[in-house]
């Protein structure tokens, strides 16, 4: 009887999808696709065990990971260079000799805290490729790791090519003796993508969706297909760098032969720093780009609903995103300022553009050169628009002259097309440029894909190894909501614009002509209290001299010596 209760436990732990370990000992001991969760220390390493291992396996995969703590795992107790691996997604390929039913790792942290940590082996089977089989840049012989890289444009990932498998007692094929079909040569490698929810930075998140990047078919169920590369390709693959948001990499090496495949290491990013003091992952943006983007949203919002009506305004608003944009680009690209200076250097030069358009139409009111420079704007953000859709991501625009004369194309196609009818063409700007600015400030205190519609084409601009990049977003919940909220505020404010001016003239007159002829009507109407105003000249030595009058000591009035008696 305690023999079948013996049995029936058995079968129900081996059946859960995952363990929790028992590290009390320092001793772990796992089973074949089951996820292990553990805290690690410093002063108590950890020994794992495999055991009765099937006579079909031919290597093991080993693989732990952490949200942002390096971990080591190793071979043996000795650290070595060619036996172990540090970081924060790590793992090791252990080819299993004949009759081997065993295997053991070791793993431990050098950080102070503890770290919160799982991990899982995974079995393969001598007609499936090895990860890293091919290894020749990195330290282990065999290296399934995905290296990660990432700055503020991109976020590069690189691996070690794929040897075809082999039986356990067999010698490992060569891998660059021959280029045929029956060598390493015939695989391919398929790079998956993974977004973690929006706005989650919590370690059990990660640590629970990693579990579909681990296996071949849970990535292929659960993440997308960015790019397939051959045995002739580099491996390496860039991607846009999305700070705040948690990003998921990896590759299935496949073998079309046998039509057998592998999972190498997942290997996640959040493209931050979560140790940093400023600029981490935890802070949502810098104070600065709240500042800047808060009040030019709210200048923004007020075009969007009453640009058409206070024309000059709009004009300010639109000079200073037209001088402001390619002022930054200018800055970026020729100086080491910090980006504090460059965003207050930008500032004062938008200013100065809107203040020019303005002061360009008070004195020559060429209502044709204002219009090109609003649509010119509309367009910009109608071509962003473009790129940002899966359009964008063919690999025609990779070329930066395909991509700029495409996107000047149509930027330039809006005013042309609405150039006959230039208040719609007015108020359609004031309403979605406008509007569009409230999104870019709710990007700088929580992540939204949207404000990314416009930043990939500005970090184009600013870095040259930003075209051969590949753009993806995650679009989720917190995007539909704003992307919500970006229609209704551009709708009801072209809506309101259209009715408001229903009736009224197209744009208001010329302000240098109906300065003159005012100047001049009273100049020759003696009947105007201004015409006897006194010339500018004597008005302001007339001001002068009251004010001079203010700092003069008063004389004191009557007698001031003793009389005499």
């Amino acid at each position: 009887m305690w023999r079948l209760r013996l049995l029936v436990l058995a079968v129900l732990a081996a059946g859960s999808a995952e363990a929790q370990a028992n590290s009390s000992d320092g001793f772990l001991e796992f089973s074949v696709g089951k996820f292990t969760y553990f805290a690690l220390s410093r002063s108590f390493p950890q020994e794992a065990v495999l055991r009765h291992i099937s006579s079909n396996v031919t290597f093991l995969l080993f693989q732990i990971h952490s949200q942002y703590q390096n971990t080591t795992v190793s071979f043996t107790k000795t650290l070595l260079p060619s036996t172990s691996g540090t970081g924060n997604d790590r793992g090791l390929v252990f080819i299993l000799r004949p009759e081997q039913t065993t295997r053991t790792w070791y793993l431990e942290t050098k950080d102070a805290k503890p770290v919160q940590s799982v991990a899982v082996t995974l079995s393969y089977s001598e007609q499936d490729p090895i990860p890293g089989g091919c290894n020749l840049e990195f330290d282990l012989d065999i290296d399934p790791n995905i290296y990660l890289d990432y700055n503020f444009f991109e976020t590069t990932i690189k691996f070690a090519p794929a040897n075809i498998g082999y039986a356990r007692a067999a010698e490992p094929p060569p891998c660059d003796v021959s280029t045929g079909q029956e060598s390493r040569w015939r695989l391919r490698y398929d790079v998956y993508q993974y977004f973690l929810p929006e706005d989650d930075l919590t370690e059990a998140s990660l640590l629970r969706h990693l579990q579909r990047m681990a296996q071949v078919a849970q990535v292929k169920a659960s993440a997308v297909k960015v790019v397939t590369l051959t045995a002739d390709d580099k491996t390496v693959v860039s991607f846009s760098s999305l700070p705040g948001q948690g990003v998921i990499y990896n590759v299935i090496v496949w073998d079309p032969s046998l039509n057998t495949s592998a999972a190498y290491v997942p290997a996640h990013t959040y493209a931050c720093s979560f140790e940093s003091v400023g600029g981490n992952c935890v802070s949502s943006g810098r104070v600065s780009t709240k500042v800047f983007s808060t009040l030019f949203a709210m200048l923004g919002l007020f075009i969007c609903f009453f640009g058409h009506r206070f024309w000059k305004t709009e004009l300010f608003f639109i000079g200073f995103i037209f001088l402001g944009f390619f002022f930054y680009i200018l800055i970026t690209r020729l100086t080491l300022l910090k980006y504090d200076v460059r965003l207050v250097l930008t500032a004062v030069a938008g200013s100065f553009g809107g203040l020019l358009l303005v002061a360009s139409w008070w004195r020559f009111g060429i209502l044709t050169l204002c219009m090109l420079c609003v649509g010119l704007v509309l367009g910009f953000l109608v071509s962003s628009g473009t790129f940002f859709t899966p359009l964008g991501t063919l690999n025609v625009f990779h070329d930066d002259g395909v991509f700029w004369v495409t996107f000047s194309c149509i930027a330039l196609l809006v005013p042309v097309i609405f150039m006959g009818c230039p208040r719609i063409l007015n108020i359609l700007a004031c309403g979605v440029v406008g509007s569009y600015s409230v999104v870019l400030a709710v990007s700088s205190y929580m992540f939204t894909s949207l404000s990314y519609i416009t930043l990939n084409v500005l970090r184009r601009a600013l870095n040259v190894d930003f075209r051969g990049v590949f753009i993806r977003v995650p679009f989720q919940t917190n995007d539909y909501i704003i992307l919500a909220v970006w229609g209704m505020l551009a709708v009801s404010g072209i809506t309101l614009q259209i009715r408001r001016e229903r009736g009224q003239p197209p744009f208001p007159p010329h302000p240098y002509k109906l300065w003159k002829q005012e100047r001049d009507r009273r100049v020759t109407n003696i009947l105007d209290p201004s015409h006897h105003i006194p010339p500018l000249r004597e008005r302001l030595h007339g001001r002068v001299a009251w004010i001079k009058e203010l700092f003069h000591k008063e004389q004191p009035a009557g007698e001031r010596t003793p009389l005499l008696l």
